[in-house]
């Protein structure tokens, strides 16, 4: 079995995909929009204008694969605990990724030593995602 996450970015996924390729190193895998679906969404479904929106897309983001789109979240009052973690090699680069990730974003627990790792924090990027970023213990 295989559980990954998939994100919606209501409009904004091409904006999120290229800030996680800036600051993740994301590699998109595959990228299909809208307008190129074989089956047309039907009348009114879609807002006007998103035929150029992304429908689907994966990006690699070092061993992770994570699905993303415009399209239609499942809305709701869903369940809403949940936060990707960034596991990184060292401090420097999890201190890096931490101050991109909270830049227009919000940051709940600001980077700090913890019993676990040399360096962990929590926060909302400018999309909504929660992360949570931690430093690898050196063993």
């Amino acid at each position: 079995m295989l559980v990954q996450p998939y994100l919606f970015f209501d409009g904004r996924c091409d904006e999120a995909i290229a800030f996680y390729r800036e600051v993740l190193g994301a590699e998109v895998t595959m990228l299909m929009r809208f307008r190129d679906s074989p089956d047309p969404p039907p009348p009114g479904a879609l807002p006007p204008g998103f035929e150029d929106k992304v429908m689907h897309a994966n990006l690699r983001v070092g061993e992770t694969e994570v699905m993303v789109s415009d399209g239609p979240c499942t809305g709701g009052p869903g369940f809403r605990g949940f936060a990707l973690t960034a596991s990184l090699p060292d401090e420097a680069e999890a201190e890096r990724v931490f101050a991109a990730l909270a830049d227009g974003g919000q940051v709940q627990m600001a980077l700090e030593r913890t019993f676990w790792s040399p360096r962990f924090g929590m926060l909302t990027d400018r999309f909504g995602v929660a992360w949570m970023v931690m430093a690898m213990p050196n063993e």
